[in-house]
């Protein structure tokens, strides 16, 4: 594997076995309180913010785009993070047919990991999702980008990964793209989802640059990487419990 040197993700790739164990154990526990809390309470695994239940009306996007609009498979661009969660997430999608990482936001000579990781590119981490809008729409791909896949109201970071690289932002392919994740991200702080406001930026979409070969489907190939098992095997968790539907 090339070099994955940032931070948390750095430290957690060097820790001992016995560490590996600690961590092991503390996600055991943490699965459960997780478990527990989202049955209790519906509160999330960060910020302890409450979620809105997937039947409540507060989360089902009120303005979306129609399969009949649209013709064959569609794309969106989402940057939330770390991207070996957000794309695992969304791999897990019925209708989605390839989840691709890579960055967007900056030039193509910056666009890889160790220019992006100064933080210094215009570069975000961000995922390339190809779906069928005759089975998901765009509005439930943007419910399960801001109620799982990541924390929209960090703003140019996400626990415990910061920099701009690491910002939460939406690359609106067309009109019709920018004008949903508009509604919907008006209408998540109207009904005061989460206890901040959400910081997503929503821009028009630049070049999309896939990441570096041992980037892609890292989860899978990785699923005991102390990172994943902190930070992400809990989303897909939360994605199977709370939207049940939707997983595949």
């Amino acid at each position: 594997m090339s070099n994955r040197l940032f931070t948390s993700r750095r430290f957690l790739r060097n820790i001992s076995l016995i560490s590996l164990i600690a961590v092991a154990f503390a996600y055991g526990a943490s699965r459960m309180a997780f478990s527990s809390a989202a049955s209790d309470s519906q509160r999330d695994r960060f910020t302890n913010r409450p979620v809105a239940i997937v039947a409540s009306k507060l989360i089902e996007p009120a303005i979306d785009i129609s399969a009949s609009t649209v013709k064959g498979e569609q794309t969106a661009i989402f940057a939330g993070g770390c991207f070996w969660g957000v794309e695992a997430v969304f791999e897990h999608l019925k209708g989605v047919s390839d989840v691709v990482s890579g960055f967007s936001g900056g030039e193509a000579a910056t666009a890889n990991y160790d220019r992006v990781s100064s933080g210094q590119t215009g570069h975000a981490e961000a995922v390339k999702i190809t779906y069928d809008p005759a089975q998901i729409s765009y509005g439930q791909l943007l419910k399960v980008y801001f109620l799982v896949a990541h924390d929209p109201t960090q703003l140019n970071r996400q626990y415990p990964d910061s920099g701009t690289q690491y910002r939460s932002a939406i690359f609106a392919n067309n009109a019709e793209q920018k004008r949903v994740a508009q509604a919907y991200i008006a209408q998540l702080d109207k009904n005061q989802v989460f206890r901040t406001p959400i910081v997503t930026q929503l821009v028009p979409a630049a070049k999309f640059y896939a990441a570096e070969e041992y980037h892609q489907n890292f989860i899978d190939r990785n699923p005991n990487y102390p990172y994943v098992v902190i930070h992400d095997l809990p989303k897909l968790n939360q994605l199977k419990q709370q939207f049940p539907d939707l997983h595949k």
